[in-house]
Parts: C-alpha cells; sequence; structure tokens
C-alpha cells in the first residue's frame, strides 16, 4: 500500500503527538501519507488536500480517536473498499479495538497486504417528503427517531416490506445495524448482535406500550417509517449521532441494507467477545 490516510481527533493532544509520529514512519517506509486536513492545520504538515481529494487516492485509513471518529471517516469513505483501522488512545474502543502498543506492529503486517478485515454491514437511509427524495445517506450505526425535549410522546407507522408492523407510540425509534447494536439501542433495551451476522434491528425508545419490544429482522428487509405525529410535535432524524434534521408530518423514512460496507481491520490478539467483556464490564463486582 502507497497511499496512507490519517484522520484524528484534532483537539486531543495525544492524538496529534501520535499522528506526528506515524507520518514520520510512514514516510521512512516509503509510503504517502495523506492528512486530514484539519489535522494538517494543527501539526502545520505541508502537503494540504481535501477530505475528497483523500477519499479518492487513500488505500488504507488510520483514525486516530474513539468510536465516533472512525464513525465520521467510515461514512466519508462510504462507498470505497478502503479498510480502515481504528487506533482508540483511551479505552477500548467497539469500533476502534486497536491499542497504541499493537498500532505499528499491525501496519507493518498490513502495509505487506496481510490486514485482518471484517466487513461490516451499512444502513441505506432515504427521506421522503410529498413523495419526494429530499435525503439520502449511508450510516454504519444507525438512524433515529426521536422527540424534541418538550414533546410529547410520538406516532411512527412502521411497515416491513409493505406490511404494517406497528404504530409505535414511544419517545422515539432506533435502527441499527449489528455493528450499531452495541451503541444507543443498546441504551434502550436492544439486543446485542454479533457485527457479522446479517440483520437489522428495530429497537423502541420508552414505547407508551410495554409489550413494543426490539424485534430483528432479516436484512433484505425493506423498513418503512412514516411520522403520523400532529404538526406541532417536534420531531428529529438523526444518522450515525453526527447527521441530523428535522422532520414533518407525513414524512416517510425507507431503511434497507446499503450496496457497500465498511472494512475494518480488526486486532489479531483479541476476539469480539473479549472486547464486550472489557467494555461492558461483564464478569466484574
Amino acid at each position: 500500500m502507497q497511499y496512507v490516510a490519517i484522520f484524528a481527533k484534532v483537539h486531543d493532544p495525544r492524538c496529534q503527538k501520535v499522528a506526528s509520529e506515524l507520518i514520520a514512519w510512514l514516510e521512512q517506509k516509503g509510503c504517502t501519507p495523506l492528512v486530514d486536513p484539519h489535522l494538517t492545520a494543527s501539526l502545520g504538515y505541508p502537503r494540504e488536500l481535501s477530505e475528497e481529494e483523500i477519499r479518492d487516492q487513500a488505500e488504507m485509513v488510520v483514525v486516530l480517536g474513539g468510536d465516533g471518529t472512525l464513525i465520521s471517516v467510515a461514512r466519508l469513505f462510504s462507498g470505497r473498499d478502503v479498510p480502515i483501522l481504528g487506533v482508540n488512545l483511551g479505552s477500548l474502543g467497539f469500533l476502534t479495538e486497536i491499542t497504541l502498543e499493537e498500532l505499528y506492529p499491525r501496519l507493518e503486517r498490513c502495509l505487506k497486504g496481510d490486514p485482518r478485515v471484517s466487513d461490516r454491514m451499512m444502513l441505506e437511509v432515504t427521506v421522503y417528503r410529498d413523495g419526494k427524495q429530499i435525503e439520502k445517506n449511508n450510516v454504519l450505526n444507525d438512524m433515529v427517531i426521536n422527540k424534541g425535549a418538550l414533546a410529547r410522546i410520538v406516532d411512527l407507522e412502521t411497515k416491513i416490506n409493505r406490511h404494517i408492523l406497528t404504530t409505535y407510540k414511544a419517545d422515539g425509534l432506533i435502527i441499527s445495524t449489528p455493528t450499531g447494536s452495541t451503541g444507543y439501542s443498546l441504551s434502550a433495551g436492544g439486543p446485542i448482535i454479533h457485527p457479522q451476522m446479517n440483520c437489522i434491528a428495530i429497537t423502541p425508545i420508552c414505547p407508551h406500550t410495554l409489550t413494543n419490544r426490539p424485534i430483528v429482522v432479516p436484512d433484505e428487509s425493506i423498513i418503512s417509517v412514516t411520522v403520523t405525529s400532529s404538526h406541532d410535535e417536534k420531531v428529529y432524524l438523526t444518522l450515525d449521532g453526527q447527521v441530523g434534521f428535522k422532520l414533518q408530518q407525513g414524512d416517510s423514512i425507507e431503511v434497507r441494507r446499503a450496496l457497500k460496507t465498511t472494512a475494518l481491520i480488526m486486532s489479531r490478539s483479541r476476539d469480539y467477545f473479549e472486547v464486550l467483556r472489557t467494555k461492558l464490564k461483564w464478569g466484574e463486582r
């Protein structure tokens, strides 16, 4: 691999220090670092590229920071089959599971063409208003419909493959990938799903009817959610916790499996169940 992109949590001094060392290491290996423009400004790195130029040229991506930073990078590279190496400089992440101690040995193997990659399914989220498409995005984790701070519960008519599931009366609704099952969905009582499963989880947020439980459907399902609450209710759509906008009564959100996946480079020293035990502190008193 010749072109390696570097993205980092730029406001974290630790990330800036590691990024500087990583740039020098890659150059010594004969690679060309493609540095995130925000990081370029912080480090004073001379070779400045736009995010679009980096996306088009990169053969591999290194992300320094937490899961949120990696998710934003995954959205940028959606549509390109580029492996992403997530390095967490703090506590272990569900997505950024590579530690700083593992970084350079892992990079050595990747540059030799021996990455251990986990292909993660994504969701394609399309928003329709008055029968017209107004928004379309891919997400790695989840899409969330929720009410405003002072709003009453919202009504969300939900169909699967055009068959009515129910009209949720709740604070909101989460539709997540297996990767996103350990995010907001888990906090709302949703199931933990192994990231290699092919399915979609639907989790209501504080449903008015207590028998409305999370449900897992096949990944070929097409899920449609229509906002049926009155005009004076404030309802919002959030994608991967980073992109969002206000919905109106009658807006319809269609969710299906995206054609593209996100390739995450995994640790060779731990498995998914060790990550679960560590992050969720299972077995600790």
